[in-house]
């Protein structure tokens, strides 16, 4: 149903189909479609969408017997993706998970296809012709799409090493279609990337600075939300999109507390992000938010709050801000754990050396002494070569406590 609403389609009529074993012709019983062919005659629908993935022998064996159009789940979720892509590269993950799509759906038997080609007839005729030249020709657009997309990935690479440089964290939002992720986000970095009560609000990866109450700089990345069964083509298709998550230094897991299936939904999205190469207990924090606990009744949202407190999820609402101090806090405790903390004693006349100390680390301790200036630093991983060899043994670059990761 809702993905039915998140692309403005109306429901006329609904139908359970108990399914213990799928019929290779149809998917259900001949007894089931009949009846649904006989319900739905008078209500004219311009299409009928059933919920699971239909062959292309299924689907056109059901479009013959209810005389209408019929989609299955993967070609309504392409349906609202190709709708809500906005940038050139949305848009070409879109077309090339329609044309993964599309290409499974040419088979002979398919009426449109026995009939004589098109156009320059002489160059094909009809059938298994007809068929190759359809095949060549999405085969070609789907290569010319690819190659595209290598360029976005590339171009999307030297962005990414760039921020390395910087370096800022990235933080990234993962979770369920609809749990609240681009509110959270615009709340955090005061932004006004479309958040609305659909399905698939946003598909286009946005990035924001956000300052932590610690001072550090970070980057909010906001991501394509998951859902049951995502049609693999999309998950091929929106792998160079979802390559933040994989870069990601702390990823923030955005669950709807209030959804009647949360248990379910986190279930689904840990399976994609396993399908992505992200390993829950893998080392990188996985951070669990509990949000929309305004819609939850006082005992059952003080009973999160308190539960966050003790080190567990942390619970929010991104729509009132509650719990939000508490969520900036946990996120610069996990992008600490990671750090490590070292003791480094600069000349006071160093103002070069201080000044990259600032730019490079995470200053959390500053002392005038008789021998110099001391410095205690927290430096991640990736930088801690780069300290080593700007200030090097001659001004005593010491490890001091490494922090548990």
């Amino acid at each position: 149903m809702g993905l039915t609403q998140a692309i403005g389609l109306q429901v006329i009529g609904e139908y359970i189909v108990p399914l213990s074993r799928p019929v290779p012709a149809t998917l259900m019983g001949s007894g089931k479609v009949e009846e649904i062919g006989a319900g739905t005659r008078g209500l004219e629908p311009e299409v009928i969408i059933v919920n699971a993935q239909l062959s292309p022998v299924q689907q056109r064996n059901l479009e013959r017997a209810w005389k209408t159009k019929v989609l299955d789940r993967t070609a309504l979720i392409l349906e609202i993706f190709g709708e809500r892509a906005q940038t050139r590269e949305g848009r070409l993950q879109v077309e090339l998970a329609h044309l993964t799509y599309q290409r499974s759906r040419l088979v002979r038997s398919w009426t449109h296809l026995e009939r004589q080609r098109g156009g320059f007839g002489f160059l094909g005729g009809p059938g298994e012709t007809q068929i190759e030249t359809d095949r060549r020709l999405i085969g070609e657009r789907m290569a010319k799409i690819r190659r595209e997309l290598e360029e976005v990935k590339r171009t999307r690479g030297l962005h990414r090493s760039a921020r390395k440089r910087v370096p800022y964290p990235i933080v990234a939002l993962v979770g369920y279609t609809n749990a609240g992720k681009s509110t959270l986000f615009n709340t955090l970095t005061k932004s006004k990337v479309m958040a609305k009560d659909l399905l698939f609000a946003t598909l286009d990866p946005t990035m924001r600075a956000l300052k932590l109450p610690d001072g550090r700089n970070v980057i909010l990345s906001d991501t394509v939300g998951f859902i049951a069964d995502l049609p693999h083509e999309l998950i091929a298709a929106f792998r160079a999109t979802l390559e933040e998550v994989l870069e990601a230094d702390v990823i923030l897991h955005i669950r709807d507390a209030a959804h009647e299936e949360t248990e379910a939904q986190k279930a689904d999205v840990m399976t994609v992000l396993a399908e992505l190469g992200i390993d829950a207990d893998g080392g990188r924090p996985i951070l669990e938010v509990l949000n929309k606990i305004d819609l939850l009744d006082t005992d059952e949202r003080e009973s999160l709050l308190a539960r966050g407190k003790r080190g567990g999820t942390v619970a929010i609402s991104a729509l009132t801000g509650e719990g939000l101090p508490e969520l900036l806090e946990r996120i610069g405790q996990a992008l600490s754990a990671s750090e490590t903390l070292y003791r480094l004693r600069l000349d006071p006349a160093d103002g070069a050396g201080l000044a990259w100390a600032y730019k490079h680390g995470r200053v959390t301790a500053r002392r005038d002494r008789a021998d110099g200036l001391w410095l205690t630093v927290s430096v991640d991983p990736a930088d801690i070569d780069r300290f080593l060899t700007r200030f090097g043994d001659d001004i005593r670059l010491e490890p001091a406590v490494r922090r548990a990761g």
